[in-house]
């Protein structure tokens, strides 16, 4: 059966972000999960180091969970939210509005965080033309940045692995640098950040008055390798977007929900975004539910007699769906009834000391975290920061390495990401982490110059 499976999924399936000729050459198929482990067919199992692509809260099958879905089941499984609404969306945008930025009022449902960011744009873009500024249309997007993979959300992505080849396909957005410290030529976090303001108010000056809004991952930049921003940077990206009247989206998908030690990463330096992007750990890991947030300030924009054409014109079939956001729910009250935030920056800490074990193996550039999110870096030189050549894919084979010594996490580059769930134990990650160190020696042992191995 176990092979029948593997031959089925080679033949039929096609995998998303995935080169298929290394999936048919490393299939696997995950069978079952529990806690923080999950199982393939074959009964070996994994720890979940990237939270099953950075969105699993709980662990795998947490019983209240399972009953809030089964709860909901018993009455309706799904309704629309076109002009009508349901009990469990209903009751989860009060909660999400009461432990959001308080500029924050309105939620409008989707089902990924690509889509609550092009909605994010379109509101955006929308605001102005309501208001009577259809001369503001553009949109900032920082460097190395990544919302999703929908055409809105790649026009304001800025990796070109991902994004180059739909060029023609997508709308032109201004660009702005990111504080990348570790890349920097001066390595000193305050004159990174201050230099890259400078250049963004620089941009601002010149073309506010033709830019709707900028868009920004919120703390630390997860696609692009895990970059984490000094301190003041966003903070001071929410000045500047005040002073020149632009607005400003805020991407918390992948870094909200107590990921970072914060239920939301603007919370560490007390931004306010006129609009918010959540999804992936809003539900616990459970069912696709996304969300826009807004302030009522944008909402009342929209607001008016259906003839003046003001609507949002958007909308997926299976907006605010009642199972997801009975979930949602659910996840929310654990996240009170456990002190899951204050959990997780807790234990960041010892997960902090943790890594400090691999800065000393000596293909190991940089360590970036932030709470629960962490980047390793690896490198072929240390001291000149020289990278391994593309072609060797050292943070694949490493990754390769690390499930077959029983742990999942996947690479952006020769950046190892290292996300567990919220609840992992103190136990739980300190193995993760010793396979991560056993698979990074053992791939990179040996090297001897640029091209070896």
């Amino acid at each position: 059966m176990t092979h029948e499976l593997i031959e089925k999924s080679k033949k039929y399936l096609w995998l998303p972000f995935t080169q298929m000729k290394d999936y048919d050459e490393n299939p696997i198929i995950i069978e079952s999960g529990n806690g923080i482990k999950v199982r393939d067919v074959d009964g070996k199992e994994y720890y979940d180091g990237f939270s099953a692509l950075w969105l699993n809260v709980h662990g795998h099958r947490k019983k209240e969970l399972d009953e809030a879905i089964k709860k909901q089941l018993d009455k309706i499984a799904h309704s629309t939210l076109l002009g009508m609404t349901n009990v469990p969306a209903t009751e989860l945008a009060e909660k999400l509005i009461e432990i959001s930025p308080e500029k924050l009022t309105r939620v409008f449902y989707s089902d990924s965080g690509a889509e609550a960011m092009e909605i994010a744009l379109k509101m955006g873009y929308q605001y102005w033309m309501n208001i009577g500024r259809p001369e503001k249309q553009k949109f900032i997007a920082m460097k190395n940045g990544y919302h999703g993979d929908t055409i809105g959300a790649v026009s304001i992505g800025s990796i070109d692995l991902y994004h180059q080849v739909y060029g023609p396909l997508m709308f032109e957005s201004f660009k702005a640098p990111i504080p990348d410290v570790y890349h920097s030529n001066s390595g000193d976090p305050d004159q990174c950040r201050d230099e890259c303001l400078a250049i963004l108010e620089q941009l601002l000056s010149e073309h506010h008055q033709e830019i709707a809004a900028l868009t920004i991952e919120s703390m630390i930049q997860g696609a692009g390798g895990m970059i984490v921003m000094p301190e003041g940077f966003l903070s001071g990206v929410r000045e500047l977007c005040t002073k020149y009247d632009v607005l400003m989206i805020v991407d918390e998908v992948a870094a909200g929900f107590g990921r970072t030690g914060k239920m939301f990463a603007c919370e560490h330096e007390g931004v306010q975004p006129d609009l918010m992007a959540i999804g992936k750990g809003i539900t616990g890991g459970y069912l696709p539910i996304a969300a826009t947030l807004t302030t009522e300030d944008i909402y009342q924009a929209f607001y008016d007699d259906y003839d003046k054409l003001k609507t949002l014109f958007h909308g997926h079939s299976y907006t605010g769906n009642q199972l997801g956001c009975a979930v949602a729910l659910e996840n929310l009250r654990l996240f009170e009834k456990e002190n899951l935030v204050e959990e997780v920056a807790k234990k960041s800490e010892y997960l902090q000391s943790l890594l400090e074990e691999l800065k000393s193996l000596p293909h190991v550039g940089d360590i970036r975290q932030l709470g629960f999110m962490c980047g390793i870096e690896l490198v072929y030189d240390k001291e000149t920061k020289e990278p391994f050549p593309a072609s060797k894919r050292v943070g694949y084979h490493a990754t390769l390495k690390m499930r077959e010594l029983g742990m999942l996490t996947r690479p952006l580059g020769d950046v190892i990401v290292f996300m567990p769930p919220h609840v992992s134990t103190r136990e739980e990650l300190k193995a993760m982490v010793s396979i991560m160190k056993e698979a990074i020696i053992d791939v990179t042992n040996g090297v001897t110059g640029v091209g070896a191995r």
